[in-house]
């Protein structure tokens, strides 16, 4: 059976790629860096300190699929049993098809010092915005 989740991922990225490609036609965007106290453009020898990072929000749409797993109960609100419970048999969960609305894609909580994003300057260079972390295609 295929992993639902790599087919999510793969639908994910391809709607992102398609979006950013779409807004940042014709715009200058370049390289930069994450630093401990903000953003170094590669083409740019100041770090700008207070940058913007774009804020995406998207639906996710969920295949049908099914997992195999174990149940426990009773557990507390943080998921930690209580009174010695023990797991189930295997179980097969299936899930149905759905769509989540207006997910927020939280980018600046995944940035730190070190990352490689694409970057917008604004404001004529003295202000840019951090479309996303770009990473090598083998990894």
């Amino acid at each position: 059976m295929a992993d639902p989740y790599k087919s999510l991922v793969s639908t994910l990225e391809k709607r992102f790629s398609e979006i950013a490609a779409k807004s940042l036609s014709g715009i200058p965007s370049e390289l930069g860096t994450i630093t401990v106290s903000g953003l170094k453009l590669d083409s740019f020898k100041y770090e700008i300190p207070d940058y913007l990072v774009a804020n995406w929000v998207a639906q996710l749409e969920y295949p049908a699929f099914s997992l195999v797993g174990t149940m426990t109960s009773p557990v507390d609100e943080d998921g930690v049993t209580i009174g010695g419970a023990t797991p189930s048999q295997r179980t097969r969960f299936d899930f149905q098809e759905t769509k989540v609305g207006e997910v927020r894609l939280n980018w600046a909580a995944g940035l730190k010092s070190g990352d490689r994003v694409l970057a917008v300057p604004v404001n004529g260079g003295k202000d840019a915005v951090v479309v996303c972390k770009v990473v090598s295609s083998g990894g």
